[in-house]
Order: C-alpha cells, then structure tokens, then sequence
C-alpha cells in the first residue's frame, strides 16, 4: 500500500454511488473508506465525532442522502427534518469534524454530491431541492476562507443516476427525464467517480465550483 496515496472517506457508504466511488478510487491506489450508517450515522454528532477522531483525510466526499418526495403541502415535519439533517446537516458534521485533518496537513479536498434538483427542483421534491441547495451556498461561502489555508470545496450534480435510491422511479418518470438529456442516455456512477479522481488529482487549483455531469441543459 502506498503511504503517500489519497486518504479518501465517502459518506453514505451503503448507496449505490459511494460503493462504485470506493472502488474506483482504491483501483487508482488510494486509500477510500466509504462506511455504511452503522458505522458513519451522519445524523448522529457522536458518531460522526468518533468516526472521525484522529483520522488523517486528504478528501472527503459528502454523498449521504435520502429522498422523501412530497408536496410541500403534505410534508410531514418528521420527514422534512430527516431530509434536513441527512443532506445537509450531515455534510456540515462531517466538514467540521474533517477540517482538523486538514488543516494540520494545510491542504485537503471536500466535494460535495449536490443535485440538479437544487437548481431544476420537480414537482414534489421541495425539502430534498432545498437540502441539495444549501449545499451550493455553503460551497460559495466556505471556499474562501477554506482556500486561505489551502484546502478546496467544489459541488458535483451527477445527474440521474440507475442505483437503489432511484430504483423506484417509474419507466415514465425515467422516460421524461431521459428525454430531457441531449445525448439520449444517463450518467453512470462510474464516470462520476472518474471524474472525482481527475478533479482531485489534475485540476489542484479549482476551488468554489459546481460542476454538472449529465447533458441536460444547465
């Protein structure tokens, strides 16, 4: 194993997307730990305390996330703040409890796996749109004084993506939504880790970025 390989922790390890992003990145020789709730409760201050106490991180990938798609109508406050808590307080929990790492090595990389919805929100998705959203502010308002001890933060909106979180989507719905794409097909997990791993390792000056991965319109 090399020692000086990118130590690389992936939140909601029990996804679809964190398990490809694991393996691809340990397939290029990093270090990449992508841990399930049971292990990494996001939601949890003490757990994501201890999860991380003492951890030496080069990159975190924050991509722990739930959807609970209802109208703002018919929301449930439960479900509105578990949305909350997952998608964005999560993230904000495991920055802070990363930073330390950071910023004694004064360097280190936080991506944010934001969504379309953030920008494009459909019909029904008003708590999860607005989650993902707040990730996009809190890019722009963290990246300079992050970038003054020089340590990056840039957001990525994979685009639809066929894994478990999305398995209950309707033949419709997928329909509508790949119409809507100029090259007639989905993003794949795999090319968004490809893109993961060239953003972290050939582009070390881009900070405060959101970058789009599909090919519907921006």
């Amino acid at each position: 194993m090399n020692p000086n390989a990118p130590k690389v922790v992936v939140t909601g390890g029990n996804g679809s997307l964190a398990t490809v992003l694991a393996e691809v990145l340990r397939g290029r020789g990093w270090t990449a730990d992508a841990p399930g709730r049971a292990e990494l409760d996001v939601t949890s201050d003490d757990s994501v305390a201890r999860y991380f106490d003492g951890r030496k991180i080069d990159l975190l990938i924050c991509n722990a996330g739930i959807t609970r798609d209802q109208p703002l109508a018919r929301m449930d406050p439960a479900a509105w703040d578990d949305i909350w808590t997952t998608n964005f307080r999560g993230a904000t929990r495991c920055i802070q409890a990363a930073l330390p790492s950071m910023r004694e090595s004064g360097t280190g990389h936080i991506i944010l796996i934001s969504s379309r919805s953030a920008l494009h929100p459909p019909s029904g998705q008003t708590a999860y749109a607005a989650a993902k959203a707040a990730l996009l502010g809190l890019v722009r308002d963290l990246a300079p004084a992050l970038g003054i001890e020089g340590i990056r933060i840039n957001a990525i909106l994979p685009g639809f993506l066929e894994t478990r979180m999305t398995s209950t989507v309707t033949e419709a719905r997928k329909a509508a939504v790949l119409a809507e794409h100029a090259l007639g097909r989905f993003n794949t997990c795999e090319a968004v880790a490809g893109f993961i791993r060239f953003l972290h390792e050939e582009l070390p000056h881009t900070s405060s970025q959101t970058f789009q991965l599909d090919s519907r319109l921006a």
